[in-house]
């Protein structure tokens, strides 16, 4: 699913393509994808496009802050041409163009929020692991504050916002350190060294516009470049690119695939 890398391009997409835009009509075509009866009204026009955590936020002013929370399958595109048989949500332009939020699964969301509930769902959130205000000490803190497997804490969107399991595994493996082991049982050094692999991951595959492998696009129906660069990931079997051992993977960890080291990864 979309992580923060790609929603980061997909917001920094849309911000540069639509700020300033007005609302022509809305046509929702597929209901079970919004979360609440409203969408933005015709002449409500886009101030700006940002992310937060796995969301895209479109902000509309007094109507209202549109958050997309594209899942698995979920994109948000301009023009184009889409299938339209996956088009859930259709916003027409007054100049011309077309935003669409398209989803194969539909098992992505869009919601209209006013301010108070913006400000809850905002609130709901942990921090954000690019922002220059966080720091060390208190991602530590969030980390050895715990006692769940690390790669749980990562992934805990009250704890930390954005990161999923693709840029857990990655940060986890260039640091060194086991997906399972307890938060309370990772140093203070080992800590730091996870901190700053995670930016360092997050940033990079901004660089080259998120991680596609079947069903993540760009708002301009483009494909992520970061998956070359994938060292954990979808690698089981496969030699570590530091030690040479292979890989081993485990579902065990929330459900979800984790891929690490078993000779270097402690």
């Amino acid at each position: 699913m979309p992580e923060l890398p790609e929603t980061e391009t997909i917001a920094r997409d849309l911000d540069g393509a639509l700020r300033g835009a007005v609302v022509r009509s809305v046509t929702v075509v597929r209901r079970d994808v919004l979360r609440g009866p409203a969408l933005p009204p015709p002449g409500a026009r886009i101030l700006g496009v940002h992310r937060r955590a796995k969301s895209v936020v479109l902000d509309f002013g007094p109507a209202g802050r549109m958050v997309v929370t594209p899942r698995f399958t979920g994109a948000l595109l301009i023009d184009g041409t889409p299938d339209e048989a996956y088009t859930c949500v259709r916003v027409a332009l007054a100049d011309g163009r077309t935003l669409r939020y398209h989803d194969v699964r539909r098992l992505g969301t869009v919601a209209l929020l006013d301010a108070s509930a913006f400000a809850a769902w905002d609130a709901s959130l942990g921090p954000e692991p690019l922002d220059p205000t966080l720091s060390v000490e208190r991602f530590s803190g969030i980390i050895r504050g715990s006692s769940r497997a690390v790669k749980s804490i990562l992934m805990d969107q009250k704890r930390l916002a954005g990161v999923g399991n693709i840029y857990a595994n990655e940060a986890l493996w260039r640091a060194s350190i086991r997906p399972s082991r307890r938060g309370r049982a990772v140093t203070r050094t080992a800590c730091a060294s996870l901190f700053h692999e995670l930016r360092t991951v997050l940033e990079e595959s901004i660089a080259l516009r998120g991680t596609t492998f079947r069903d993540y696009r760009d708002a301009f129906g483009g494909r992520g470049g970061f998956a070359a660069r994938l060292r954990a990931y979808g690698r089981a079997g496969e030699p570590c690119a530091r030690c040479h051992t292979p890989l081993v993977a485990s579902h065990a960890i929330e459900g979800r695939q984790s891929v690490w080291c078993p000779e270097c990864q402690r």
